[in-house]
């Protein structure tokens, strides 16, 4: 808690495998907008990666519309 940046470091040889940027929320009420700058603003260079949860429900994964249609053609 506290410190700036994103919330998962990866080692450079996770980097190339994986080149998100992970911001993670654990919240009942979440801002999914301000989440999602947040995410942006600390991505880097990166793809933003936004990891939502919150009690008795399963995690989620939010990436931008345009990324995600792009991996898959």
């Amino acid at each position: 808690m506290g410190a700036g940046g994103e919330d998962v470091m990866l080692s450079p040889k996770a980097r190339a495998i994986f080149p998100y940027s992970i911001e993670c929320k654990n919240v009942e009420k979440l801002n999914l907008w301000e989440a999602w700058k947040q995410a942006e603003a600390n991505a880097g260079g990166y793809e933003p990666l936004l990891i939502i949860k919150r009690n008795r429900q399963k995690p989620l994964a939010v990436v931008d519309a345009e990324h995600f249609i792009g991996k898959l053609i």
